[in-house]
């Protein structure tokens, strides 16, 4: 069997500004507001607002990741990757199921990765809804923050009949 390479592509949402800003507002440090995304048979898989997405490695608006994790190798063709993403764009990453806090891109990128590697994605990435709702300020902008739908532009939304045939 052909082994594939699988990389996660983390992005900080703030440029920075988390790690200059968070000190003051939460009283501690965060070093960014990651989103995360999948790379696996030569595209970037990833999950918003509008549901499951893929592109070209670095090709959305985001340009390229402020870091590349890599999680290993995979076994799974492409052709059962793409049956799996289909069928999890039908049932848990459906985009109206998309939510800041609790099923957000990091959420899909940790599934996918265990589903093609048996590895999670690093915790400083998936625990930071948790450290953010830990703090006073967390909990105040909650309300608002539970109301953002975040869809990197530039990726296609996925289906297994865009051309992938």
């Amino acid at each position: 069997l052909a082994l594939h390479p699988v990389k996660l592509y983390v992005y900080d949402l703030s440029k920075g500004m988390a790690r200059r800003l968070s000190p003051l507002m939460l009283g501690k440090q965060l070093d960014g507001i990651w989103h995360t995304s999948i790379i696996v048979h030569k595209d970037e898989f990833f999950y918003g607002s509008g549901g499951i997405s893929s592109c070209a490695p670095g090709g959305t608006l985001l340009g390229p990741p402020d870091s590349v994790v890599d999680l290993g190798n995979t076994e799974v063709t492409e052709e059962i990757f793409l049956e799996y993403l289909s069928s999890l764009g039908e049932s848990m990453f459906r985009g109206e199921s998309y939510n800041l806090f609790e099923h957000n891109c990091n959420t899909f990128s940790n599934e996918v990765a265990q589903f093609l590697t048996g590895r999670k994605i690093p915790s400083y990435i998936t625990d930071l809804p948790a450290e953010v709702l830990a703090t006073p300020f967390g909990q105040a902008l909650r309300p608002l923050l539970d109301t953002i739908q975040i869809q990197p532009p530039g990726g296609n939304t996925f289906s297994r009949h865009n051309g992938q045939s």
